[in-house]
């Protein structure tokens, strides 16, 4: 017997506020843009405003989760991971990916589509050092995305490479683990809206520099 659905959902809803967003106001460069919006999300207290979700497909079933955007320049957006984990596996076979920021309480997102590519070992490497020596010593031992036996099994796998790094000062950055530079070809604002009319803003690249811009309709 199938449970009940959750009628709640359904009747789930909130009016959006009526900031809107026309064209000037993003400007003609989306990274400028994006930089602008994050600020704002982190000026306004968003938890982990850097959150995203990476979405990735290698088959006929995507996959997404979350990480932390770590770098946004010129040329892009960077998040670090096990590249032999399921999205570093699948990135591998089909660059193709997206990237979904959820900034709910100021009701906005921005979508990304682009292709990834690992960043240079210099980058990873500089980026490695900067973490806390907990997270880089998680970096050896956790074998990301596969199956283990239980927790025990991570609090010794843990616990050894807490070891094995015990009298090194500096702890080198895994060959599993690197950085993904995702080089946008779109990235899309959006804006809530009144009455479910939200802006939608869109930018495409035309070449290296030059980007178009086009309203979508909600």
């Amino acid at each position: 017997m199938p449970p009940e659905p959750d009628r709640d959902l359904a009747a789930m809803r909130r009016e959006y506020e009526d900031r809107g967003l026309v064209e000037s106001d993003l400007g003609a460069d989306p990274i400028i843009a994006f930089v602008r919006w994050h600020r704002d999300a982190a000026a306004a207290g968003l938890h982990e405003a850097n959150a995203m979700v990476v979405s990735t497909c290698d088959g006929p079933v995507p996959s997404s989760r979350m990480v932390l955007l770590k770098t946004v320049d010129r040329r892009g957006f960077v998040f670090y991971t096990n590249t032999l984990s399921r999205k570093g596996r699948e990135l591998a076979a089909n660059p193709a990916c997206a990237l979904l920021f959820p900034w709910h309480p100021l009701e906005r997102q921005v979508r990304v589509e682009g292709t990834a590519e690992v960043v240079a070992d210099e980058e990873a490497d500089a980026y490695f050092r900067s973490r806390p020596r907990g997270a880089q010593l998680g970096a050896w031992a956790s074998p990301q995305s596969e199956v283990v036996t239980g927790r025990q099994f991570l609090a010794d796998r843990y616990a050894s490479e807490f070891d094995r790094f015990s009298d090194v000062e500096v702890v080198p950055r895994p060959p599993h683990w690197s950085g993904y530079l995702v080089r946008p070809h779109t990235v899309e604002f959006w804006q809530g809206r009144p009455g479910r009319m939200h802006d939608r803003l869109r930018f495409g690249r035309v070449d290296e520099t030059t980007w178009s811009l086009e309203r979508l309709a909600p």
